[in-house]
């Protein structure tokens, strides 16, 4: 089974879904009547100017498409597909050529400079016209040509543009609208190389923030390992999910860096919610790992057979601390046993207050040591190019919408009463999740849920992102019957791993959920514009990794804020329009543009530093940091 590039919903249904994507058309279109021509005259003007008036002469095609907020496109009328639509019944326009008098002669007719009879005149008249169609018509085709070859002009000439785009070249209609003088029939063709613009949207959802003052410094000159000396070895078990796994390595590295001790390769967490028995190995490039911090620390496969025999001391330690715990509190235990084995990796780091050289060494392993595996590198980049078909750019999507996200925040907008049931049923079987009794309706209110999938569709949509944009989706399986319904009607274009790899492509991968994380986080880290619906590990790696990489588009929703004017919007309080610009005016500034990070009041409840490693790992150009 070879790859074959689809639209459709996540998840291969295979269903085709209309290709043609045109601005809805509110009024009838068609031709008012027939058209007719007068015959020419000739008016004599003031001055001795002999006035030519050509009377019902054809205009610019016209047609006044009226949008219907919030749908992007609909479907032509079948006769604005196959000739000129024309509004306002019959239009009329003068046009006026002057012909004027040799300067100093008498007012007799004779002396004209075109002393013609009426019969010549009126065949000078008809020259003239065809004269001046015939050069409208090369300027149109001029302009359509133009428009094919580059971007369609951007400004108030085109007020709304929408074009369909084919997988294999094929040429679409789609509807200029824009100054009457302006609005034609154009044939966009599908392999357009340009990415801005490609697709229909206003230019700024794809613009990127300004990171031009800004550079990465992940390099320290100090605190070079000296020798090979150690003062013990650390086992470590990274616990949680792929991307919480990931965090808790970096910062055991940065832990072995503080107690000169020597890292055992870390062993994973098999007993998390996927049950996922993926080895380090499996995730990880582990040769590129130890190799590219050998300068730092010693790392090994396994213990040295001396130490094998030695019983470690096990130890959680404590979460958020910084370098003096661990130089006082577990700098002697490790001494004294030699061996010592970490049962937690999670937040056991503080997000600031660090040595440099410690921050740049958690970057270091995180954006240079910790390459994913061949086989997730090379299928990720595959699922890129696809992605990137045609040059058109792509926005990924993590959608935070799986039951158990939803049972452990207690959210149930727009689920039945049994769904609601059933969250409930399992936020109490599960012991470790501390919130049984959850308002779920208060908690959205303030901002407290994952973004349902309609919520989602009207955010991307009130952003600027038409029906054309290609999606891929980083995300589980949605809970609610029909819930993703509202998402893929208004963004046909969704695709995720099962969708765009073969099954071939996928087998390595199967019953390996933290491969496949590692797989959607490398798809998600490429595209043009990442946006996510909850925070969570996923979304604070990728949005940090993008920080880190020259500030690459991250959309942070404001989720309060934006699910109350969907309540607005619902309750019929506000229209479209005033829904889109608020939309747009809450987000303008949450594109993952360049900002300090900032001690909290709490270390649980500040930003965390692998979702903003600025200061640490990102500098200002004229800082020597």
């Amino acid at each position: 089974m070879g790859y074959q590039p689809k639209h459709g919903a996540a998840g291969g249904a295979g269903d085709h879904l209309p290709r043609l994507h045109s601005p809805r058309v509110g009024v009838g279109v068609g031709v008012g009547g027939s058209m007719t021509r007068r015959a020419n005259s000739f008016k004599r003007c003031p001055g001795g100017e002999i006035e030519l008036q050509i009377t019902g002469s054809p205009r610019s095609p016209r047609t006044d498409a009226l949008g219907s907020p919030p749908s992007d496109a609909a479907e032509p009328s079948s006769s604005s597909s196959s000739a000129y639509a024309v509004g306002g019944g019959h239009q009329q326009q003068h046009l006026r050529f002057r012909l004027f008098k040799r300067p100093g002669s008498g007012g007799g007719a004779g002396e004209v400079v075109l002393g013609l009879g009426i019969r010549e005149r009126r065949k000078l008249g008809n020259l003239l016209f065809f004269a001046f169609c015939g050069v409208c018509l090369l300027l149109g085709v001029g302009k359509i040509w133009a428009g094919g070859r580059s971007a369609l002009p951007a400004g108030d000439d085109l007020q709304d543009l929408s074009t369909s785009f084919s997988d294999k070249g094929h040429h679409h209609f789609g509807y200029v609208g824009g100054k009457e003088s302006d609005r034609m029939l154009m044939t966009v063709e599908s392999s357009i190389g340009e990415r801005q613009g490609s697709v229909g949207e206003a230019s700024d959802v794809w613009s990127q923030p300004s990171s031009a003052n800004f550079r990465q410094c992940i390099v320290s000159n100090s605190h070079k390992k000296q020798d090979s000396r150690t003062n013990g070895y650390i086992l470590i078990n990274a616990n949680g999910g792929l991307n919480q796994m990931r965090f808790g390595i970096c910062d055991m590295v940065a832990v072995a860096k503080i107690l000169k001790a020597t890292l055992v390769l870390p062993s994973l967490d098999h007993t998390s919610y996927w049950a996922d028995d993926s080895e380090f190995k499996d995730l990880f490039n582990w040769r590129h790992f130890i190799e590219s911090l050998k300068e730092d620390i010693d790392i090994v496969e396994t213990l040295p057979p001396a130490y094998k025999q030695i019983e470690p001391m096990a130890k959680a330690p404590i979460s958020w601390s910084k370098v003096n715990y661990y130089r006082d509190e577990i700098l002697p235990l490790l001494k004294k046993h030699k061996v010592l084995y970490f049962t937690h990796t999670d937040s056991r780091l503080a997000n600031n207050e660090l040595p440099s050289y410690i921050q740049k060494l958690r970057c270091r392993v995180n954006y240079r040591s910790l390459k994913y595996s061949h086989t997730i590198e090379d299928l990720g980049a595959t699922l890129v190019s696809r992605m990137h078909q045609d040059g058109s750019p792509y926005l990924a999507l993590h959608l935070r919408y799986e039951k158990d996200m939803l049972a452990f925040t207690g959210c149930s907008h727009g689920l039945t009463s049994d769904e609601e049931e059933e969250l409930q049923k399992m936020r109490y079987e599960v012991s470790h999740w501390k919130e049984k009794e959850i308002n779920g309706t208060e908690r959205r209110s303030m901002g407290g849920c994952p973004l349902t999938p309609r919520e989602t569709s009207l955010l991307l949509k009130g952003l600027g992102f038409t029906r054309s944009t290609r999606i891929y989706l980083v995300a589980g399986e949605a809970f609610g019957n029909g819930s993703m319904q509202a998402l893929l009607d208004d963004f046909p274009n969704m695709y995720s791993h099962s969708t765009l790899a073969t099954e071939e492509e996928l087998e390595p991968f199967k019953n390996h959920q933290n491969m496949l994380a590692g797989l959607d986080y490398s798809v998600a880290l490429q595209s043009d514009v990442f946006m996510y619906t909850y925070d969570g590990n996923m979304a604070k790696a990728v949005q940090g990794h993008r920080r880190f990489e020259d500030f690459r588009k991250t959309i942070n929703p404001d989720r309060m804020d934006f699910v109350n004017l969907v309540d607005e919007f619902d309750e019929g309080r506000i229209p479209w329009e005033k829904f889109s610009s608020e939309v747009k005016r809450l987000h303008k500034d949450r594109i993952g543009a360049p900002y300090f990070r900032e001690p909290g009041e709490f270390p649980k409840l500040e930003e965390s530093f692998f979702a903003n490693p600025m200061p640490g790992c990102i500098c200002e150009k004229h800082s020597e940091q």
